[in-house]
């Protein structure tokens, strides 16, 4: 008709934009064939620069192309003079700036603006600081630009103070803003370190000298700055309790201390000529410098670990020659040094007895690298506890709520709670069923830590965890003198390799779990009685792990799929020679 304007079909116009697409693709392409046919011949000139630009302006993730221009860049610098370097330099960021629009999270965009930040003649720090603001206040999750802002700081000497003040306009204008809160956990360190004497107050400066930078690396808070924090996650996440990031910062407020360096027991056996290390962490004892020291005479022996598949463990294991120390007549004294942290044990075996050992008794704060708690900070987390517990009754059914009502009752009192903390536990796995596993294995881990404490304050050597609904075993370096252990009516479906660690473990109650692996059973010289009934045990090679145990004479496996097989009884035989004692 006539007076209107043709409009054209939709087929038409995907065919035009079809065309158009395959223009565009063609003139990549050639392009980008060029530029590595440039490369090829280390054509490093103006004009490659010029058409890497090209490139990179519709494509800025093209890293061979970045690549591409760092190498023309480093010739340039060769032959130009300063004043013609920062021209180009200068120009390099603005294109910059133009890729960033294109991607705020290109890889190869900022990675290359930090290149060329570090090559400029003549940087202009707090430009980039001001970009990193303005990037920040689009999308304040923007990691790549946070790294970018921590290598700016860096360069430029901001300080930490400054630093700090800035997390906090971030985080008052947007509690959620996780990365701002996890900014503030490695600037508060540094800023307000814990004296080494724990004497100082937070205020006092130890000594005159410029302020430290956001790089440097410190681990403890002061109590009197912890305290201050408290208050500032607690309105954050009263405002929106939903909200993962404070939440997650808290944790780290309440979070464990670091456990000392030390070598926690000496075990010597006459029987076995060995010697068994325990330390506080995992160690490789091949690199860190351990010498046994017997009578005051250094011996060459050899360390290894519970396990094969152990190359850092806990606990370390030695054979002495034989003859050495098997007369039950003479005494010694043992020490072994552990070189690398120049801490050495000492251990005597007297006249008749048959084995010994040296350990120092230990808390709860000592054994599960919990901080130790003040008065002050003791009130402060009970008040903290009585907040939670009132906005767990405003919203019952939030996650973040109980599991930091857990972490606080742990920090206070895990013993005086133990009963609360069940209770939650139950309540977060209907709440938040998706990780009902999670809560499980760290309700098990918590139950494991109360037994311990227990055992430590009867002073025995029997372990005894059954009916806890524990699915998994952890801290079990700290049962490296534990004789019996009953794990019976729980939901294990294996025993770790770690288990390996409990080298003076006699008797094995684990009857009624879910077990089809025995992997920790692994050279326990010791162990007498295994009793694995009702367990899943499927295959007489589940079993193998048992014949490493030379002193084991009684083994029940009766209620598991494995009794089932036909000539088991001969199998056993032939497989366990030495025992005697086989109920199937």
């Amino acid at each position: 008709m006539h007076g209107r304007v043709k409009l054209k079909s939709t087929a038409q116009q995907e065919v035009e934009k079809k065309i158009e697409r395959e223009k565009k693709l063609k003139m990549y392409v050639t392009a980008r064939d060029a530029c590595f046919t440039k490369r090829r011949e280390r054509v490093l000139d103006d004009e490659a620069l010029q058409l890497t630009q090209q490139l990179l302006s519709s494509n800025p993730d093209f890293a061979t192309l970045w690549n591409y221009r760092r190498e023309i860049m480093l010739h340039l610098e060769t032959i130009w003079e300063e004043d013609k370097l920062q021209k180009m330099y200068e120009a390099e960021l603005l294109f910059l700036e133009s890729c960033l629009k294109v991607n705020p999270k290109s890889y190869g965009s900022w990675h290359h603006r930090g290149w060329v930040s570090v090559h400029l003649p003549k940087q202009n720090w707090a430009r980039e600081l001001s970009l990193c603001d303005r990037c920040l206040s689009l999308d304040d999750r923007n990691f790549h630009c946070w790294d970018y802002r921590r290598m700016v700081v860096k360069m430029s000497g901001v300080s930490v103070d400054q630093e700090l003040q800035f997390t906090d306009r971030l985080i008052g204008s947007n509690f959620s803003n996780y990365s701002s809160w996890h900014y503030r956990s490695t600037l508060l360190p540094q800023l307000h370190p814990e004296s080494l004497e724990h004497t100082l107050p937070c205020h006092q400066p130890r000594h005159s000298s410029p302020p430290p930078s956001p790089q440097m690396h410190s681990h403890h808070v002061c109590e009197e700055q912890l305290l201050k924090e408290y208050e500032l996650v607690q309105n954050a996440f009263f405002t929106d309790p939903n909200d993962q990031s404070a939440w997650f910062y808290y944790r780290w407020l309440l979070g464990r201390a670091e456990r000392e360096d030390m070598i926690s027991c000496i075990f010597v056996s006459r029987e076995d000529e060995r010697v068994v290390a325990a330390f506080s962490r995992p160690v490789n004892a091949l690199s860190v410098g351990l010498i046994l020291v017997l009578d005051g005479q250094p011996h060459q022996v050899d360390w290894t670990s519970v396990h094969p598949r152990f190359k850092h463990s806990p606990v370390w294991i030695c054979v002495l020659p034989p003859g050495t120390i098997r007369d039950i007549s003479n005494e010694h004294n043992l020490t072994v040094h552990w070189t690398e942290k120049h801490i050495h044990r000492d251990c005597a075996l007297y006249t008749g007895r048959s084995e010994s050992w040296c350990r120092d008794s230990a808390t709860d704060q000592e054994l599960f690298s919990r901080s130790e708690l003040s008065v002050e900070k003791t009130s402060v987390l009970q008040s903290e506890l009585q907040s939670c517990n009132q906005l767990q009754e405003l919203e019952p059914q939030n996650k973040w709520c109980l599991l930091t009502i857990i972490l606080l009752m742990r920090a206070l009192d895990p013993l005086g709670y133990e009963q609360e903390t069940l209770a939650h536990f139950q309540t977060l796995k209907v709440v938040d069923s998706m990780r009902s596993a999670y809560y499980s294995d760290l309700c098990s881990k918590f139950m494991i830590e109360n037994t311990i404490l227990k055992m430590e304050y009867a002073e025995v050597r029997v372990f005894s965890i059954s009916d806890k609904n524990l699915t998994t075993l952890c801290h079990l370096d700290q049962l490296l003198l534990v004789t019996h252990i009953n794990l019976s009516s729980n939901q294990l479906i294996n025993l770790p390799p770690q288990f390996a660690m409990l080298q003076c473990l006699e008797v094995l109650d684990a009857d009624d779990n879910a077990i089809e692996e025995l992997e920790g059973l692994n050279h326990l010289p010791k162990l007498e009685e295994v009793s694995l009934k009702n367990n899943r045990i499927f295959k007489i090679s589940d079993l193998q792990p048992l014949t490493t145990c030379p002193k084991l004479t009684r083994l029940d496996i009766r209620g598991n799929p494995v009794s089932r097989t036909s000539n088991i009884q001969f199998e056993l035989t032939e497989l366990l020679p030495s025992v005697t004692d086989l109920l199937v």
